[in-house]
């Protein structure tokens, strides 16, 4: 499958609200409630992103993969809270393209990045998504013993940080 990646536009980011609703769905069912799978909407969630991207844009990078005229999957990076650190914030693929070399490209991509900002890279995981620990893990991420709860849909969920030198 080829995709095409490319840094995200002002009219990229009410679809990536959708992707990453129901990227979200699909990767935390079994995970979370459905309740807490379905807080929000596809809207509201491109709100979410085009307010992050108006105060963030001057320090974070929004790239999109499509396939076609088909938004696949998206990654978002910045620096992390501590100094020197880059921070992996979101990497979600569509649904359908799940398991076809859109996330690999999309991390392939950031990597480099997140190496401009800092010589190491965090992210956060869902400490029981495996699928996604696995992901991390055979791209050289080690869960580095750092954990932290945060809410998905106002359910508490347990979050494991991976790290890496980049």
């Amino acid at each position: 499958m080829s995709v095409q990646l490319r840094p995200a536009a002002d009219d990229d980011l009410f679809p990536i609200g959708d992707l990453h609703y129901r990227s979200r769905a699909c990767a935390y069912a079994g995970i979370v409630s459905p309740d807490a799978l379905t807080f929000g909407s596809p809207a509201a969630l491109g709100e979410w992103w085009s307010e992050r991207w108006h105060w963030e844009r001057d320090t974070h990078r929004l790239t999109v993969a499509v396939a076609g005229d088909v938004l696949a999957g998206f990654t978002y990076l910045g620096p992390a809270e501590e100094d020197g650190v880059a921070e992996l914030s979101a990497i979600h693929a569509d649904p359908a393209f799940v398991g076809k070399g859109v996330g690999r490209a999309l991390m392939l991509d950031a990597l480099p990045e997140l190496g401009r900002i800092g010589t190491r890279a965090v992210l956060w995981v869902l400490a029981a998504n495996s699928r996604a620990r696995c992901f991390y893990e055979r791209g050289g991420w080690v869960a580095d013993g750092v954990t932290r709860v945060e809410a998905i849909g106002n359910e508490p969920v347990d979050q494991v940080r991976y790290s890496r030198t980049v």
